[in-house]
């Protein structure tokens, strides 16, 4: 279903009411807007796309980075694939741009997906700082951005289609990306959740524990380190036992892992399934 590729952790959300159709008349987006299609049978009309949308980037530290995404059209490659997948019930922007913090959010007041550039280049740094070869370190902050970027995708489908969760939202969204990155993407998708998974950890390692925020909507990062490690293996267990092999992963945990990845799957397949195009 999904196909989305590209480059672009911990993701924070900004919440709020339903705002009017304020992207229909964007000149900035490059994609004019669409007239409501019809739905088949026992699908949702659709009546929105995932639109990009740019902005001047004004530090001199990240126009290398910004020049790049714009010229690779990631944006518009991550739009079109996702617009072929699915129906909107309105548009939801995509945006890359400076934030002045690390950080990537969903925001419901404008409908928009936001990938900082700071978040980048702090997956970079959290790779290299763990002794990753710079070269490596950028493919795995490429892949680790891919599994937020889907991550923030799963908040925006969360709030426009109105989707029931029972449990944590935050939690929610992260088996939505690693369901998204281990069945829709192949090798690239366990990279992704791989490569989430590494930044967990190393950042688990690397902060002050005394100073953690227990009241957060996030999970700890020892349980998204965890838990994304579940996913991994319990996709395909014969192929990921070296997550258990090597101790990765508790014994105790990984015996309940393919029954969580597919309880996952099917609560996603399930949920996307009358807004899916194909």
């Amino acid at each position: 279903m999904f196909l989305v590729t590209g480059c672009f952790c911990s993701a924070d959300r900004d919440e709020g009411p339903e705002s009017p159709d304020v992207f229909a008349n964007e000149s900035n987006t490059g994609t004019a807007p669409k007239n409501s299609a019809p739905a088949a049978a026992g699908k949702k009309k659709d009546e929105g796309d995932f639109l990009v949308q740019y902005t001047d980037i004004d530090s001199p530290k990240y126009k290398e980075i910004d020049r790049q995404v714009k010229e690779a059209k990631l944006l518009e490659t991550a739009a079109a694939k996702l617009n072929a997948a699915l129906s909107l019930p309105r548009d939801i922007a995509l945006r890359t741009k400076t934030c002045g913090e690390v950080n990537a959010f969903y925001d419901a007041n404008d409908r928009s997906v936001t990938m900082c550039y700071e978040l980048m280049e702090h997956f970079y740094r959290t790779f290299k700082s763990a002794g990753t070869p710079e070269g490596q370190a950028y493919s795995k902050m490429n892949d680790a951005v891919r599994f937020v970027f889907l991550h923030e995708i799963a908040h925006a489908l969360i709030d426009q289609y109105k989707l029931p969760v029972a449990g944590n939202e935050e939690d929610a969204a992260d088996r939505a990306s690693a369901y998204i990155n281990l069945k829709e993407l192949g090798d690239e998708g366990v990279r992704a959740v791989y490569a989430a998974a590494d930044a967990f950890a190393i950042e688990s390692k690397q902060s002050d524990n005394s100073k953690r925020n227990l009241a957060d909507e996030h999970l700890l990062r020892e349980q998204r380190f965890y838990n994304s490690l579940c996913m991994i293996y319990g996709s395909d267990p014969e192929k990921h036992n070296k997550i258990v092999a090597d101790n990765y992963l508790p014994k105790e945990r990984a015996v309940r892992c393919k029954g969580e990845y597919q309880r996952a799957v099917d609560s996603w397949i399930n949920l996307l399934g009358p807004w899916r195009k194909n």
